[in-house]
């Protein structure tokens, strides 16, 4: 396992997907407001932190490899603070479009007393309008995706990743043998035809395919599993079962890894590392069984800590020496 998670130094992975900027206001809670019944929280500290796709891209970076981020996010101060925690992190943003028509999705927390107290979201849902979204499918298919070794699409229904943005990519990269992952969410669910890894969880494959697939019952979520492979003429699936560990198929064979024993402390962030090690390894021709082995553990590990944090490739090491 050492020597395969070795080989992810330096490939070059395509990150399509809605970034977001973390927005963290810390302090502390001495009194309520005389305005209404609310808490007034004195801010001490203010941090931001890399969301969404970005995060993937964060643990592909931890992993060795350079990714490149494709998104659209506002013209905007957000936007200008995003690119800098990006330059910082070694992240390329070459594939980043800014925007007059949208915000930068911004999720500000307001923790007091190491309480949550509130969140606030800043964001544009609806999908791009046509000149945004021309430009980013032109900057992708004709500037970054032949130089591309693997592609994800992270998919967190914020409207940047449209059925024609995933045809046009999912069209040219099978044209020029670059493998495609998908971290699907419901809005855009059946439209990753054709794609050589489909990453949903449980919840998601449920809502997505409109199908109560149980995994207790090992024959009907098999069926479902194999008709929605049919459906979308899907190459393999690799569905995350949470406490149950992980499923993967080629619609032929059926692996289910379980899930390793840890102190679970934080489930944040686990679906994006556990996308990041499994595009790499199919980057790598891996074969099903180890992609899914490497991604369980991986994401197994991101969950013994507090908070959103990419994978500790040392110690993804030193676990996959045990298994």
């Amino acid at each position: 396992m050492k020597n395969i998670i070795n080989k992810f130094e330096g490939l070059k992975v395509l990150v399509i997907g809605d970034v977001m900027l973390d927005a963290y206001l810390i302090g502390h809670v001495e009194r309520i407001s005389p305005e209404a019944p609310v808490p007034v929280v004195a801010v001490t500290n203010k941090e931001y932190r890399l969301g969404g796709a970005a995060n993937v891209a964060l643990n592909l970076v931890a992993l060795g490899a350079k990714p490149i981020l494709c998104s659209v996010i506002g013209d905007d101060v957000e936007g200008d603070e995003l690119i800098k925690l990006l330059e910082k992190a070694g992240i390329h943003a070459s594939g980043i479009v800014k925007s007059k028509d949208r915000v930068t999705t911004t999720k500000t927390r307001v923790i007091a007393q190491n309480h949550q107290m509130l969140r606030i979201d800043n964001e544009i849902i609806d999908q791009l309008n046509e000149y945004d979204a021309f430009v980013l499918s032109k900057l992708i298919n004709k500037d970054l995706l032949p130089g591309a070794q693997v592609i994800i699409f992270e998919d967190y229904d914020k409207g940047v990743i449209t059925p024609l943005l995933v045809s046009q990519v999912v069209e040219n990269a099978n044209k020029i043998g670059i493998k495609v992952a998908v971290d699907p969410k419901k809005r855009n669910f059946l439209s990753y035809k054709g794609v050589d890894l489909f990453k949903p969880n449980l919840k998601e494959l449920r809502e997505g395919f409109k199908r109560d697939a149980d995994p207790s019952d090992k024959g009907e979520f098999e069926l479902a599993v194999m008709d929605l492979m049919k459906v979308m003429g899907l190459k393999n699936i690799m569905v995350t079962l949470s406490e149950r560990g992980v499923m993967i198929s080629d619609g032929i064979t059926f692996e289910y890894l379980p899930a390793h024993i840890r102190k679970i402390a934080d489930v944040s962030g686990a679906g994006d590392t556990v996308i990041s090690v499994a595009a790499l390894c199919l980057a790598l021709g891996l074969s099903n069984k180890e992609i899914a082995s490497l991604a369980n553990l991986a994401g197994g590990l991101v969950c013994e800590e507090v908070g959103v944090f990419p994978i500790d490739k040392m110690k993804l090491i030193e676990e996959a020496e045990k298994i």
